[in-house]
């Protein structure tokens, strides 16, 4: 535990201890069968070191309670062994020397503790070197412990250390002979590092000293936290009290706290460091959260610092501490064992009776009062591992040794290695770097009345690797500032990283990818067959969209259907009723009830549109309407054809030639079964239509549709559809003069032109609604449009004449409009023949016009004769249905042709 808190107290009465006589080098002394050696800084500085230009001896000042408490826990340990049955017929010694917190001095103290007859020996081989100390406890300090241990692995002479945390002490190759009971500070930093991470703070400061101590701890706190913590200013403070400059280093390191963004800051210094920045800090009235160092966590003396709860709140990390039985009671009752010596005892209780510890404040001179007991119990795990590495060394049983007690001391420093004891209900045992591996205690120092008192409020264990706070204390973290570079980023957000590792932007996730926490480094991706839309901290399961039954397009196109279906039963109906009405004759019952099958089988198709689509009902779609529709335009391209025949091909020989193609249903069979064809092939050997998943561009929609799979197959389907009624509009086109009476080339055109205009529509809006289920609703919609013009060009009409007007659409009324027609068209001729003659007025006297009259008459009593036959020739429906309109065309021509003839 390295700089760990030392309560050292300036002696106001200007007492000095002299170290400058060989004699004062061992403060404390008790001889022993085995003896072990104690370094401990019991005075915390040696004076005027800087000064120092000739190897005089080291005066040492400021006695320092916890190194004194430490040093006196080791020598109650040794006599509570000596008192117990672990060592039988061995008694441990001790000798205490006073390293004063210098290196220099750390060294003279070995020096003097390894002497043999007052002079280290200078041997090419110790490995029979038997010094009086077989083992040496110390340095808290880990300056003064690296320096020591390159001294004693020239000896392989174990030493143990309860305080000195740098990692460099592990490297076992540089310092094979150190071994300490507790962790590196590598796990120091990890517990830092875990702790800043759990209240979520990523900006700090740090102040360290410039010792090894100060330096390392830095370097591993930097390693460790890399990428998660960022260090937003590093000031070096002299780790040596007596520097000249000591106060402008702490100035300044004040200066970057105040200046400085980070509401957290991390002290690794000695404990007088910290409390002349914390009189800096109060003065400016300047509050952060301040992360202790094991060097200061534990340092009571701050707690009772004036204003010490302006400064702010105090987290710490301490080494895991414990009682030590009847330590309280040795200390009530403080004097050296009988054949002991113990000069710092007496130093202490001289300097408590003159009230020089404290000044001031003569009740906290008590080293019971002044100093937590509890950092004494390193000083016990350290004791214990040495005497059981004695016991192993010494083949000891429960009532002898039998081994030899002077021995090398590197032989008990293998037999340490292998140690595995349990002390106070806890096993302990050294790494294979020679460190115990437990843990740290989470302190927190709680504000009461005036001062601080210190608690434990959590642990970090290695094994876990992270920082557990006590339930007790969980809602400390509500009082707590933020310390962050950035704020954090919420779920359904990632960080867009800067060059500053700990500062970033919050950018929102993009589609497909998700954040379901805080500061994510990136968005995830969405598993299979999930989704999520821009900024989801979750994916969620694609919502399918198809043509429910139960939505309102749905039920719309179907209640069009179902109307659909109803005009054309009910249109059936009045067809079959009436069919023996020159109307129904007129209109080819037979074709309309073909027509009606396919009308039925096109609105059909529409169902298909409806629900979940499925291979099967992909084909239907298009297999149902291409079949249904083809069969209903072939049908009206027949009657169409039918007209032409009878009534624009004038000449004969033509008409006879063309009639032979005149095959009603070879017609219908020829023209559907292409269409059967085609749709074979594109549902066989083509790519098929199929249900496909379609992708918007936003939203967790996806839109299960119907592709047509080959385009090629979709477009011949419907162009051989429009080609028939490109036909059909042409032929209808060319009897357009016909008299409506005798055709229905009316009717034909405007169905078709409705057909190819609704298609002609749908052709841009079906692909502009490629990827969505609109395309379904829009081509349903197209069938429902060209269905309904048929009905309501073909069948409604011939509906409400038959039911409302059937007597004017009688045979007989169909012969008067002929015969009136044919006035009409005999009075216009018969002023064409006037104005041939050159008379603009007829005039009945005059012998040319009477003479006209006479030739016109046989003329018209003709066409009446023509016009009877025509109509005694339909005996049968099939030649009534040929157009109306032809009766009165073959009469026309037939007069025309009289006409002529008679004028000439």
């Amino acid at each position: 535990m390295d700089l760990r808190v030392l309560a050292l107290l300036t002696l106001s009465s200007g007492l000095w201890v002299r170290c400058d006589v060989p004699s004062s080098l061992s403060g404390a002394y008790m001889p022993g069968d085995v003896n072990i050696a104690i370094l401990s800084s019991i005075h915390a500085k040696v004076t005027n070191l800087h000064k120092r230009t000739r190897p005089q001896p080291f005066v040492c000042t400021d006695f320092d309670l916890i190194p004194f408490l430490q040093s006196l826990g080791a020598i109650y340990t040794i006599e509570e062994i000596n008192n117990s049955s672990l060592l039988p017929g061995i008694k441990l010694g001790y000798e205490v020397c006073d390293s004063c917190a210098s290196p220099t001095k750390a060294l003279q103290c070995v020096e003097h503790l390894l002497a043999v007859n007052g002079s280290l020996p200078s041997l090419s081989d110790y490995s029979d070197f038997r010094p009086p100390v077989k083992a040496l406890l110390g340095e808290r300090y880990s300056e003064l412990s690296i320096a020591i241990a390159k001294l004693l692995s020239l000896y392989l002479c174990p030493q143990v250390s309860t305080s000195s945390s740098a990692p460099v002490l592990s490297d076992k190759l540089r310092y094979p002979s150190f071994m300490r009971v507790i962790p590196s500070d590598i796990y120091q930093a990890q517990a830092l590092v875990k702790l800043m991470s759990h209240f979520s703070w990523n900006w700090v400061g740090v102040v360290h000293g410039d010792d090894d101590y100060g330096r390392a701890a830095y370097q591993s706190f930097v390693q460790q936290s890399a990428g998660t913590i960022c260090v937003d200013f590093e000031k070096v403070v002299t780790h040596y009290l007596d520097h000249v400059d000591v106060e402008k280093y702490i100035k300044d390191a004040a200066k970057s706290i105040r200046e400085s963004r980070a509401k957290v800051v991390l002290l690794i210094l000695k404990p007088q460091l910290v409390e002349k920045l914390f009189k800096e800090m109060i003065q400016t009235n300047t509050s952060r959260v301040w992360i202790a160092s094991d060097a200061w966590a534990l340092y009571r003396p701050l707690t009772k610092m004036k204003d010490i709860n302006k400064v702010g709140q105090i987290f710490g990390f301490s080494f895991t501490m414990g009682n030590i039985p009847g330590f309280e009671d040795y200390l009530r009752n403080l004097r050296p064992m009988p054949g002991a010596r113990n000069g710092f005892i007496e130093e202490y209780k001289q300097l408590r009776l003159n009230c020089s510890l404290w000044p001031g404040n003569c009740s906290t001179d008590d080293v019971l009062y002044a100093v937590d007991l509890r950092e004494a119990y390193m000083e016990r795990l350290a004791i214990y591992a040495i005497a059981h590495g004695l016991r192993t060394l010494l083949d000891c049983n429960d009532t002898t040794c039998s081994g030899d007690n002077n021995f090398p001391p590197w032989k008990l420093l293998e037999s340490m290695h292998s140690v595995n004891f349990t002390l106070d209900g806890t096993r302990y045992f050294f790494d294979e770097n020679g460190d115990f591996v437990d843990g740290y205690d989470l302190i927190m120092w709680k504000e009461k009345d005036d001062e601080r008192i210190i608690e434990i409020v959590g642990k970090f264990l290695l094994k876990k690797a992270d920082v557990e706070i006590f339930s007790e204390f969980q809602s400390i973290n509500d009082s707590l500032p933020m310390a962050r570079c950035s704020n954090s980023c919420t779920p359904g957000t990632a960080k867009n990283q800067s060059k500053i590792p700990c500062c970033y932007n919050c950018v929102e996730c993009s589609e497909g990818k998700y954040a379901d926490g805080y500061d994510f480094p990136k968005c995830l991706k969405c598993p299979e067959g999930k989704w999520s839309t821009t900024g989801a901290s979750e994916c969620e399961y694609f919502q399918e969209i198809y043509l429910v039954w139960n939505d309102s397009y749905p039920i719309a196109l179907l209640a069009a259907t179902a109307i659909g279906l109803i005009l054309v039963f009910i249109s059936f109906i009045i067809f079959n009723v009436h069919r023996n009405t020159t109307v129904i004759k007129a209109a080819d019952n037979t074709m309309s009830c073909f027509m009606f099958l396919g009308l039925t089988v096109s609105f059909a198709s529409v169902v298909m549109f409806i629900g979940r689509p499925n291979e099967h009902q992909c084909r239907a779609q298009h297999a149902l309407y291409g079949l249904g529709f083809t069969l209903c335009v072939s049908c009206i391209l027949v009657k169409a054809y039918r007209s032409f025949l009878a009534f624009l091909a004038f000449d004969p020989a033509k008409q006879h030639q063309l009639k032979k193609l005149y095959k009603p249903v070879i017609n219908l069979v020829l023209l559907t079964g292409a269409q059967g064809i085609i749709l074979l092939f594109w549902m066989t050997l083509g790519k098929s239509p199929r249900p496909e998943i379609k992708w918007p561009e936003t939203g967790l929609k996806q839109y299960v549709v119907c592709d047509e799979g080959s385009i090629v197959g979709f477009v011949v389907m419907h162009g051989y559809i429009a080609l028939l009624a490109f036909i059909c509009f042409f032929v209808a086109f060319k009897g357009r003069k016909v008299p409506h009476d005798f055709n229905e080339t009316g009717v034909i055109i405007f169905s078709i032109l409705i057909h190819l205009f609704v298609w002609l529509c749908f052709i841009p809006i079906y692909i502009e609604r490629n990827k969505t289920e609109q395309r379904h609703i829009v081509q349903a919609s197209a069938i429902l449009a060209s269905n309904y013009g048929i009905i309501f060009c073909h069948f409604i009409p011939k509906c409400y004449i038959v039911l409302w007007e059937l007597s004017e659409n009688s045979r007989a009324s169909i012969m008067a409009r002929l015969a009136k027609r044919i006035r009409e068209e005999t009075a216009t001729a018969d002023i064409t023949v006037l104005h041939e003659a050159g008379q603009t007025t007829p005039d009945v006297t005059s012998p040319g016009v009477a003479t006209i009259c006479d030739q016109v008459a046989p003329s018209v009593i003709e066409i009446n004769a023509i016009t009877k036959d025509v109509f005694s020739t339909l005996k049968t429906e099939d030649d009534f249905n040929m157009d109306r309109g032809g009766i009165e065309s073959t009469v026309f021509r037939h007069f025309r042709l009289t006409q002529r003839h008679t004028t000439k």
